[in-house]
């Protein structure tokens, strides 16, 4: 039989007002179900919120290093779960072993580094034009926080909203996405343990479209974070922003690696391939464009597809990558690659759903490598989000940062080549919030800021490290005069 869970609402485990619950299965698996949720709707919505707003001064009166004594212990409970987390997150959501297990383990990371933060948080000093005059700030909480997660990576987003959304004193409600909740409900069950007072931290499953919603426009939010697609994320943003709430959101990518003529083209192959079919290539910050110099480009199409095919597909606890999250994510890929096909472009291989055998009736496509693609197609236009890439040829290095930038997106891009001027110019030119030099586009550390240009994101407030701090906190001036 299936784990059950229940909402985390006011301290308690809670059923869903509904009665109702949702079932997940395991996507290398489909008619195997995994665990049961609650079907929540807006009255349990609201019933978090104002267990949070009830909350919030008590916590936002805590002293923050008695706060990041509570997220110190967290990460050790989840340390103590790690390879239980590790399994279901595997089976939930598909990731392989070995990308489940890293991703569990910057969730620790991240509420270790919080803990650490809250011995620095305060205000600052200034010189004062009056001889009698004290004159500082100090940062407060900004209140409530509405946090909403996508699947993709179900327990490390969760983290790096949660751990510096409690750190600086806010409480907070999550809605996670229904295709993989059960790793971010452990978080507050560690929590939990770790003796959270009662309403700073709940957790409410069930759709966004009436749970998140809910949770966006209740007037005891103060602030909305939101990573997921563009569609959705465009009305949370204007949802949020009618009300006069602090928003920041991540909407995904259609991100470039450039390689330059002067690159090591097998170096470079190793470097596209991890970067687009690592995490199945459900990532927002995988490499959905490899734009090659014309003098390497054959070279390098011979070397990414002799990647593709040395790919090893199956369930994600025996192979190199695993399946799509659901079928519809599945469609939406092979899709694509029937409009790649219709556009001109040239399958140099893949593209195929993978039955029979150790697939079974799973969510399995073929590693894809398309070539003869022009940056104008809407495969190398609209985000992909499967193990699908294409590969464009560019005449010399303007020509390759003028495609690079030539989209609506501008999350994460990487540059491959020897020639340190280039490298330069890369990373001072190029449209992304992430620039890297001789690397994937995918993997971020924990304590820089992470967000996008364009469409990628709101443009208004960054994620991890001291970012994530700015955005729970408001600074107020102080002129202590006696």
């Amino acid at each position: 039989m299936s784990e059950s869970y229940q909402n985390y609402v006011n301290g308690s485990w809670t059923d869903a007002s509904t009665g109702e619950t949702f079932e997940t299965n395991d996507p290398a698996a489909p008619n195997e179900a995994i665990a049961s949720y609650q079907q929540s709707d807006v009255e349990d919505a609201n019933a978090a919120v104002e267990a949070a707003a009830a909350a919030s001064e008590e916590w936002a009166e805590t002293p923050a290093p008695q706060r990041g004594a509570v997220l110190r212990e967290t990460a050790q409970n989840l340390a103590a779960r790690k390879e239980e987390l590790t399994e279901l997150l595997t089976r939930e959501e598909g990731k392989t072993h070995a990308e489940a297990g890293g991703e569990v383990q910057r969730t620790i990371d991240i509420f270790y580094y919080y803990a650490e933060k809250t011995r620095d948080l305060g205000g600052k000093v200034k010189s004062s034009s009056g001889e009698r005059t004290n004159l500082y700030t100090k940062n407060q909480p900004v209140g409530v926080a509405a946090l909403i997660t996508p699947w993709n990576y179900p327990i490390a987003i969760p983290a790096w909203k949660i751990a510096p959304a409690l750190a600086t004193g806010n409480t907070l409600v999550l809605n996670p996405a229904s295709v993989a909740p059960g790793v971010a409900i452990a978080i507050f069950e560690a929590l939990d343990d770790a003796g959270l007072p009662d309403g700073v931290a709940n957790i409410v499953t069930g759709p966004g479209s009436s749970v998140g919603d809910a949770m966006i426009t209740h007037e005891d939010v103060d602030a909305v974070s939101f990573t997921g697609s563009g569609e959705v994320g465009h009305m949370v943003y204007d949802a949020a922003t009618d009300d006069g709430k602090r928003v920041q959101t991540e909407l995904g990518g259609k991100n470039p690696t450039v390689v330059s003529n002067s690159a090591d083209v097998e170096e470079a192959a190793d470097i596209v391939a991890a970067g687009r079919f690592g995490v199945t290539g459900q990532a927002c910050t995988a490499c959905s464009r490899a734009i090659v110099h014309t003098d390497v480009y054959d070279e390098f199409v011979d070397a990414i597809v002799e990647r593709a095919e040395a790919i090893e597909v199956g369930p994600g606890d025996e192979y190199d990558m695993g399946p799509q999250v659901s079928e519809s994510e599945l469609e939406g890929t092979l899709d694509y690659i029937e409009i790649a096909k219709e556009e001109g472009a040239t399958l140099a291989t893949g593209g195929n759903r993978l039955e029979g055998d150790r697939y079974g009736e799973g969510y399995f496509v073929e590693p894809t490598v398309f070539t003869d693609v022009e940056n104008d197609f809407r495969i190398a236009q609209e985000e992909v989000f499967g193990p699908v890439l294409s590969v464009i040829e560019v005449e010399d290095f303007e020509d390759a940062l003028e495609t690079a930038n030539d989209i609506q997106y501008g999350l994460s891009a990487s540059i491959v080549t020897d020639d340190h001027t280039e490298a330069e110019r890369f990373v001072d030119e190029i449209e992304a919030g992430v620039a890297k030099i001789n690397d994937k586009t995918t993997g971020l550390e924990l304590h820089v800021p992470f967000g996008g240009f364009k469409q990628s994101s709101s443009e208004t407030w960054r994620e991890q490290g001291d970012a994530g701090i700015d955005f729970y906190t408001i600074e107020k001036t102080i002129y202590d005069t006696f």
